[in-house]
């Protein structure tokens, strides 16, 4: 929920560089060399995001739908650990 309420923190890899990607639309991923930052909160969030069913993504738009969706994701597929539901999806 934080991405989504957030959205003006994060850059999409379209805005990034202008290639047009199958990724275009995923947070773009600043390269780190810190192990302490890639497992911190801020990073963390945006891999989850990005690995989030397509379906989920578009209606990020809107936050009460977006809710929605993810609820009835994450029943759907019961996930256990985080290492667990980036290695699913």
């Amino acid at each position: 929920m934080f991405v989504v309420q957030n959205k003006n923190l994060f850059l999409t890899n379209n805005e990034n560089h202008n290639l047009d990607t199958r990724q275009r639309n995923n947070l773009y991923l600043p390269q780190t060399n810190l192990t302490i930052y890639q497992k911190g909160a801020y990073y963390s969030r945006m891999k989850i995001f990005n690995n989030l069913l397509i379906e989920i993504k578009n209606v990020a738009g809107n936050q009460k739908k977006f809710k929605i969706a993810l609820k009835k994701c994450l029943h759907i597929y019961s996930f256990y650990t985080i290492e667990e539901y980036l290695s699913q999806l």
